[in-house]
């Protein structure tokens, strides 16, 4: 497997690392983000996911160079 596919497939591992990390020591903090998440605006949630995923596009690159 190439250097790309093996990056990606990190990556994606690490996230549910971090999700499983979040729901299974903080269940009720997560039930309520889910509560207000859907009570927002559908415009407010894509802005958070947009800047999320801007954010997270730089710190890739800053820390890939």
């Amino acid at each position: 497997m190439d250097d790309f596919w093996t990056a990606i497939l990190t990556a994606l591992g690490l996230v549910f690392v971090i999700e499983g990390m979040a729901y299974a020591l903080f269940p009720e903090g997560a039930k309520r983000l889910a509560a207000l998440a859907q009570s927002l605006p559908a415009g407010s949630l894509r802005r958070g996911g947009l800047i999320a995923a801007i954010a997270g596009a730089l710190l890739v690159w800053l820390v890939r160079g």
